[in-house]
């Protein structure tokens, strides 16, 4: 038994675990409130996709006439060979039997349907090599072929990242949805509730929290709601996470309530305490009693927003460590939708999820719901104790590959997070979201690569300086070319995230910024990306003052769902249709070709020239060398102790005594040579300057060290030997 039962409904991803109750169960460990977490999608897909729930799929739609297209029809004729493969290659998905890939690579392997016609280009991606990946793609593949198969004859709403998504998306009111919940359950809704009864009679809850991240878990948290209430009256039921934290801020409609006794707003951590000591102490003696944290709840029939708690929402230091227990972190599923850098790191492979900071350190991008404490509040996590989170969450889940999930990672914490890996020796994998901000230096980059880092995402949203201003980005394009070439020459991959539509965004703006992108990709800077259209949100500033953006918004009555919303831009342009040729011509660059195709071709309507010169990346990335370092800028070694040797050179009858210094990086050796007293000089040096040592030395300290023994440390610093040590990781951070 367990007083909370943490629930993530289907369905989310399929490799990891969606953070939220993680997070939250951590926290409640704090308070020794004790907690079961469970990814409620990630059970129904494994009992779905498995040969006797399968088989029974199959039963269904035969008896009930379902099969009715020629795909399906193909798919059920060929129900035994996916029933003799799929517990074999839900195995191999979850890292097992890994030997199997060779048999899913070999021809005439696995069923295939309508899914496996977009193979053309298999070989070029994956190579001779990659057998593995080849395989994985091609499992998913069949997965999606069966994803067909149920949506064409079983549930139209199902979704193997999203359930029912167009019942949660933009639902300003509550009718549709609560009209759909009246219905039978689905076939996809049996699964799900049979999996729920059997953990809430084993757990025996008085509490069950949903958290509900996005449009698709809305609706089976619904209905999973509906089932609890049914079936459990006595059991409370809440809900929280980033739907409500968005979409439900409004909401007036007293039928929700029906199925949920609360909703809970941003931070969950203190709203659930909160609930704990209500629903576990309802007494009046209860200091707590009736005193909720942004909480919605029904009284006398009407919805109320209760929030009459005066304490203060917890630091991030008092969270906890991330608890992970009770998920199925073996059963997950890796696979491989697209053959995109980028988005194969979201599907394939198990991450933990931890965040280097709350909220956004920048907090004024105009598209964005900066209004919203989850972006407002800005607190960062001191560098010792999130790496002591990482190695708690090691040992407690065995993997060492981590996506700090931050609306953008700040540079200088990036910065002690990796010096504190490194000192610890941890090894690590992991990535993050960022801005493009010139922080990210050469070196800098080449400390996040040594710290375990291997690929950064960020917005270059519309790659125009106009519309970027006008966004409030920060940034503009040279700088964001330089920063995406400092990471991409660490050895860091960089995925940009694209906007189009942007308000008084004009077609020659959408043309110029195509061939901005355009040229970024062919001068290998970016290895990743994907257009998004500009959508309008409440929170946003455009949302808050439309006029200041030239849009008009469409208003409506709000009594559910509130973020999205639909809008005319004065400026009268379609830009719906620029979507396909934006995208096709983007996945051809991300894949290295048609670079030289006329921009004119990605589009079956007229549009301009662009404006941009053809070398405008190019010449961004061709900049002076800059001989001026801050005296604060700290100075690190990665390398190791160099072997030394003396030797005397003469010219001219004038001799030397000389020092050469050879050292061994993991790709080659190395040497340079300095007069000897400056060579054992820096070779003391760099043992204070090892990133293991508790204290770095500042540039303004190595000059004044220098300098009490030798002349002009400027002339030393930047000539010929040290420039060498720079390329082999002596950093200026």
């Amino acid at each position: 038994m367990k007083d909370l039962l943490l629930i993530t409904p289907p369905f989310t991803q399929l490799n990891t675990p969606y953070p939220a109750t993680a997070y939250l169960k951590g926290f409640l460990n704090t308070k020794n409130i004790s907690a079961f977490q469970m990814d409620l999608g990630i059970e129904v897909i494994l009992a779905l996709f498995s040969k006797e729930n399968l088989n029974q799929l199959f039963d269904f739609t035969y008896q009930n006439n379902k099969i009715n297209d020629a795909n399906s029809q193909r798919i059920y004729a060929l129900k035994d060979h996916y029933l003799q493969t799929i517990d074999e290659v839900i195995s191999f998905l979850q890292g097992e039997n890994q030997t199997f890939a060779r048999q899913i690579c070999t021809d005439n392997f696995l069923p295939q349907a309508s899914r496996f016609a977009q193979l053309d280009d298999m070989d070029w991606a994956f190579g001779n090599m990659g057998i593995q990946d080849k395989a994985k793609h091609l499992a998913t593949l069949y997965l999606e072929d069966l994803s067909d198969y149920i949506i064409a004859c079983a549930d139209e709403n199902f979704g193997f990242s999203r359930y029912a998504e167009r019942l949660g998306r933009s639902a300003n009111d509550f009718n549709e949805l609560y009209t759909f919940l009246q219905q039978e359950i689905t076939y996809i809704d049996q699964i799900t509730l049979k999996i729920l009864d059997q953990k809430l009679q084993t757990i025996q809850p008085k509490l069950v929290c949903f958290s509900v991240p996005f449009p698709g878990n809305l609706y089976s948290s619904f209905r999973c709601a509906q089932y609890i209430k049914k079936h459990f009256p006595t059991i409370k039921i809440a809900m929280g996470g980033g739907f409500p934290n968005t979409e439900l801020r409004s909401i007036s409609d007293p039928r929700v309530f029906d199925f949920f006794d609360y909703i809970t707003l941003d931070d969950g951590e203190l709203p659930i305490e909160l609930l704990v000591s209500n629903i576990l102490n309802p007494s009046t003696n209860n200091p707590n009693h009736n005193f909720f944290k942004r909480t919605f709840l029904r009284e006398n029939g009407m919805v109320v927003y209760n929030n009459f708690s005066l304490r203060k929402d917890y630091k991030q230091n008092e969270l906890g460590t991330p608890d992970y227990s009770d998920l199925y972190l073996d059963k997950y599923i890796s696979v491989i939708e697209i053959t995109n850098l980028m988005h194969s790191l979201w599907s394939d492979g198990r991450w933990n999820k931890l965040t280097m900071a709350h909220g956004c350190y920048w907090g004024k991008c105009t598209f964005c719901d900066v209004s919203l404490d989850y972006i407002k509040v800005y607190e960062p996590i001191a560098a010792k104790l999130l790496a002591d989170r990482v190695e708690e969450m090691i040992a407690q889940t065995g993997e060492k590959g981590f996506h700090f999930v931050d609306e953008a990672a700040p540079p200088a914490l990036m910065r002690s997070f990796a010096l504190e890996i490194i000192k610890r020796k941890l090894t690590i994998t992991w990535w993050t979201n960022i801005r493009f901000e010139k922080s990210f230096t050469k070196d800098l980059c080449i400390l996040l690569k040594a710290s375990g880092c291997i690929a950064v995402s960020g917005g270059l949203e519309v790659a125009s300086d106009r519309l970027l201003a006008l966004i409030e980005k920060g940034v503009t394009v040279e700088q964001v070319a330089r920063v995406t070439n400092n990471f991409t020459n660490s050895g860091i991959m960089v995925h940009a995230y694209l906007m189009y539509g942007y308000p008084t965004q004009t077609v020659q703006e959408t043309v110029d910024s195509l061939e901005m992108v355009r040229q970024m990709f062919e001068s290998g800077i970016l290895q990743s990306g994907f257009w998004h259209q500009f959508a309008l949100t409440a929170h946003s500033p455009v949302g808050l003052n439309p006029a200041a953006f030239g849009i008009i918004p469409q208003k409506k009555d709000i009594t559910f769902a509130h973020n999205d919303i639909e809008f005319t831009d004065k400026t009268g342009i379609n830009h719906d249709k620029f979507s396909f040729g934006l995208k096709k011509s983007l996945f051809n660059f991300m894949h290295g070709i048609c670079f030289d195709f006329p921009l004119q071709d990605w589009f079956d309507f007229k549009i301009p020239r662009t404006s941009i010169k053809k070398d405008f990346i190019q010449n961004c990335l061709t900049t002076d060398e800059h001989f001026n370092t801050k005296p604060t800028a700290k100075v690190v070694w990665l390398g190791g102790k160099p072997t030394t040797a003396s030797y005397t050179k003469s010219k001219r009858g004038q001799t030397w005594d000389l020092l050469k210094m050879t050292f061994h990086d993991k790709k080659e050796s190395f040497e340079i040579n300095l007069d000897q007293d400056k060579g054992l000089w820096l070779a003391q040096t760099l043992e204070k300057l090892s990133a293991q040592q508790e204290n770095l030395l500042t540039f303004e300290q190595l000059k004044t060290n220098f300098e009490q023994q030798f002349d002009d440390f400027e002339l030393f610093w930047y000539a010929k030997p040290i420039n060498t040590l720079r390329d082999y990781g002596l950093l200026v951070l």
